[in-house]
């Protein structure tokens, strides 16, 4: 790739990672309440499963997706329902309250693990993204692209949607203190709660 290819690439990556959505609001919950090593973990889910929605694209996987109305269905509904019991689970959370543990230290909610697979499964159960590297795939791949071509692509936008959240993660993350006041939690979580659970409904009601 042609280094106007990879800058090409890396700000399509880059204006579409920050576009509030799904991804945005899970790093930006998890760094807010747990801390930077689940703020940064789920990062790195969000930028592998960008890498697997690449690949697809530039193997044709997933142009057999946006294809098919059950299929984009399936997935669509699959992903409305993973955010919203997020979003209900950090409802209940802010309606219980009850942050601490029992020897009273605090009890971070997502562990990196956890942090991980929500950004993973936040990011490939949206079927839009395979909608998206279904239309951005084809300005950079040759007609006839080889292995090495989409894998090289694939990794570039997953480099630069992680590094992307990485970034966010760690700058919400030096706020921490402020944000895991009890009060302030509680706030958030009911914020943040509404917010997923809004994108769920969204995602589930949006057409093919």
């Amino acid at each position: 790739m042609s280094t106007a290819q990879m800058l090409g690439i890396g700000g399509a990556m880059l204006l579409g990672a920050m576009a509030p959505g799904p991804d945005f609001v899970i790093v930006t919950r998890n760094a807010m309440l747990s801390g930077r090593r689940a703020g940064v973990s789920s990062a790195a889910g969000i930028g592998l499963g960008v890498f697997v929605w690449a690949a697809l694209s530039g193997f044709g996987v997933a142009g057999l997706l946006a294809a098919s109305a059950r299929a984009f269905t399936i997935v669509k509904v699959a992903g409305a329902i993973y955010l919203m019991f997020l979003g209900i689970r950090a409802l209940l959370a802010a309606r219980r309250g009850g942050y601490e543990a029992p020897d009273g230290s605090a009890a971070p909610p997502v562990g990196v693990s956890t942090g991980f697979r929500q950004g993973l499964l936040s990011n490939l159960l949206n079927p839009k993204a395979a909608v998206f590297f279904l239309a951005l795939m084809p300005q950079f791949l040759p007609a006839a692209p080889a292995f090495t071509d989409t894998l090289e692509l694939s990794t570039l936008t997953a480099v630069v949607t992680a590094g992307w959240f990485v970034a966010l993660a760690l700058g919400i993350a030096t706020l921490r203190h402020f944000f895991t006041r009890t009060r302030v939690r509680r706030a958030l979580d009911a914020a943040m709660g509404t917010v997923l659970v809004a994108l769920g409904l969204r995602i589930a009601l949006a057409s093919h």
